[in-house]
């Protein structure tokens, strides 16, 4: 290092032993009782498209393929994994680690309503407070051997998110989203941001996607015409799948049992991304 180093390399014509070295990864490891092999992230623009049912739903499935599956619930100021798994118990500790929750099919699940007293109770956390909670559900969760992990991350394309996608060793994401028009651009920003992070894209879910009529079978577009396929096309993306407003998928998340669903349009998506 020189005296008159500024201490930025990305400006700095110099070359120096500093210089030399491997830029910082901020990518955080996991435990020595961990092993991940592939980590999934589920991200929506925006709040409120279904991305914490998709990573249940698709934890589900894959479970059905046979792997070995964990759900880490990013999404700190408004959990919903446990209630859709029917997980009521808090989490435990061991020595200095967290010790999960698990499905009634052997899933392993870690989310903020485990540590909290009362479900109910709101997280009123800054950012980086709750950046630092999802990256301790990484370094600090005794997840064990596990295929497949699927992260549940914050909505939106924050500070939050940003340090997500820095911290977690992604091997890709799914870009969640509804049928409406103005969705369009937040797919958008959600696909340059992972462009920005040099992150894979796995491809786009259209949730809510429409109705079938109990008793024509007839196909309702609830939120006007889905544009998803116009998406896709315009940034290369695979269409994952349409997932249909389904009342009873509805009623067995509100009674922790989404796991024991029949959704067969999630398990294609499962296969697709296998």
């Amino acid at each position: 290092m020189t005296e008159s180093c500024t201490h930025n390399c990305e400006t700095c014509g110099k070359t120096c032993n500093e210089r030399t070295r491997d830029p910082k990864s901020f990518l955080a490891e996991t435990n020595p009782l961990s092993k991940v092999n592939r980590v999934i992230g589920i991200v929506s623009g925006k709040g409120g498209v279904g991305k914490s049912l998709v990573t249940g739903m698709l934890a589900a499935a894959t479970r059905r393929q046979g792997q070995s599956v964990s759900i880490l619930d990013g999404d700190i100021t408004g959990p919903s994994i446990p209630k859709m798994f029917g997980i009521t118990e808090k989490a435990q500790g061991m020595d200095n680690y967290i010790l999960p929750a698990a499905t009634k099919t052997g899933m392993t699940v870690m989310s903020i309503n485990m540590l909290l007293e009362n479900d109910t109770d709101p997280v009123v956390w800054r950012g980086p407070i709750i950046a630092n909670m999802v990256k301790q559900f990484w370094t600090d969760v005794v997840w064990g051997e596990v295929d497949a992990m699927f992260v549940d991350m914050p909505p939106g394309r924050g500070d939050v998110p940003f340090t997500v996608f820095q911290s977690i060793p992604l091997d890709g994401i799914i870009i969640v989203t509804s049928p409406q028009e103005l969705v369009s651009m937040i797919v958008a920003k959600a696909v340059k941001m992972a462009e920005l992070m040099n992150i894979p894209i796995l491809g786009v879910v259209e949730n809510m996607s429409y109705i079938s009529c109990p008793d024509c079978d007839k196909k309702i577009s609830v939120f006007g015409e889905s544009h998803v396929e116009e998406i896709c096309n315009e940034f290369h993306l695979p269409l994952l799948g349409k997932i249909p407003i389904d009342p009873q998928l509805a009623a067995a998340c509100d009674k922790g049992l989404v796991e024991m669903f029949d959704a067969p349009y999630f398990d294609a998506i499962a296969e697709k991304i296998k």
